[in-house]
């Protein structure tokens, strides 16, 4: 399965990948050889902890390539007056009297926490496409679901200031 991603998410992970390949993995080298030298490997606790940093920038390197390479490229289509991704909509949940304001983004950059909602979560596929006034089930497990309703939508593009996800 390829990952649906922006424009801006593929130069985003490019960014990336050139500062970890290019800045960081030659000092995380010097690092780990700088640290090697304090001698007794099995109680070097400077040495471990340069190694597991070293390891864990080349796994983040091996993930972002995989991403890039094996990305399909998506573009927001929705006319005017529809919820597409990047837009901003205020959303109005009646079990919780709340109106909240989400946008959808795309899965690499997330964060519910801030409102950055995925595309592909129960709710973001049931927003997309969504028109001001509609009213809609959202099932988030087999037992349990909620209803929601667009108040508004404010259409908006990738600016790239969402962040991609760290894990």
């Amino acid at each position: 399965m390829h990952d649906e991603l922006t424009k801006n998410d593929i130069r985003k992970m490019q960014e990336e990948l050139d500062y970890r390949t290019r800045d960081l993995m030659p000092s995380l080298i010097e690092e780990v050889k700088r640290t090697r030298a304090f001698g007794d490997l099995s109680e070097n606790f400077e040495y471990k902890a340069a190694k597991q940093a070293q390891n864990q920038n080349r796994s983040r390197i091996r993930y972002l390539e995989n991403m890039i390479r094996t990305a399909r490229i998506i573009e927001d289509r929705s006319v005017e007056d529809e919820v597409g991704l990047f837009d901003l909509v205020e959303i109005y949940i009646p079990e919780d009297d709340e109106i909240q304001t989400i946008q959808v983004v795309t899965t690499v950059r997330c964060d519910p926490r801030k409102g950055l909602i995925s595309r592909e979560s129960p709710f973001g596929k049931e927003i997309l496409g969504r028109h001001v006034g509609d009213r809609f089930t959202v099932q988030v497990s087999e037992s349990y679901s909620y209803e929601a309703e667009v108040r508004s939508i404010t259409k908006t593009e990738d600016d790239g200031s969402a962040p991609l996800l760290r894990y």
